[in-house]
């Protein structure tokens, strides 16, 4: 691998070469992880949208969205009829100087069943969970997730049902000091919200460095999968 394939290999923005009929021809490291959200043909379509009428290379800015993946801009790129390339500019929905999580082992099933026990104290609402079995016990302080589980739920209190679901992030990861760490993620969601607690709780989140992707109808707390 010459220097500049090393480059575009680990390239922080995902990066792909198609075919004329929408194959890839290669990608890069980070591209790979994005196919595991993303449809190769919607991203073959995009391509082609923003594609320079003519030969050579046209970047724009746009607002696209993956799931956790954020991107401001893509450049795309063809020399003939034959080949055809996208880049994709990340905007970082990790804090990329973000330190590893300190704490103790914790059993989120456990962390969440308190919360819920809690918070269906005097209330109407039917809380529903959908777990996956096969997350382990992560490395978490639990007072903190304990407290931004709350302030979630006390988000959602109006509604007449919130579901929690705990589900493994395919292909997704993040890195602290180098080495990737897979991603499970929380996502509650609710019919109706309290708009005025949506800053506090993203303050919280980001005081105690938990990755958020929220939604008008629902938040995801994105948690690495640190067991050691």
């Amino acid at each position: 691998m010459t220097f500049e394939q090393s480059w575009i290999e680990y390239d922080y923005n995902p990066f792909i070469l198609f075919n004329s009929s929408g194959k890839i021809i290669s990608l890069n490291s980070e591209a790979q992880f994005l196919l595991g959200i993303a449809n190769a043909s919607e991203l073959f379509d995009l391509a082609q949208t923003y594609a320079s009428i003519s030969f050579g290379f046209k970047t724009t800015f746009v607002q696209l969205e993956y799931g956790r993946y954020k991107f401001f801009g893509i450049t795309v790129g063809y020399e003939d009829e034959e080949q055809i390339g996208i880049k994709l500019y990340q905007s970082p929905s990790y804090k990329l100087d973000a330190k590893k999580p300190d704490g103790q082992l914790t059993n989120i099933y456990t962390i969440i069943d308190l919360c819920i026990s809690s918070n269906s104290i005097n209330s109407g609402v039917n809380f529903t969970k959908t777990y996956d079995p096969t997350i382990p016990e992560v490395i978490l302080e639990s007072n903190s997730i304990i407290k931004l589980l709350n302030k979630i739920y006390a988000y959602f209190a109006q509604s007449e049902s919130v579901d929690t679901k705990v589900f493994y992030r395919v292909g997704e990861h993040i890195k602290f000091d180098g080495k990737k760490y897979s991603i499970f993620s929380i996502e509650i969601s609710g019919d109706t919200v309290n708009a005025d607690k949506e800053g506090e709780i993203k303050v919280f989140a980001e005081h105690y460095n938990y990755y958020l992707d929220p939604n008008k109808s629902k938040i995801t707390i994105n948690i690495p999968m640190i067991t050691s």
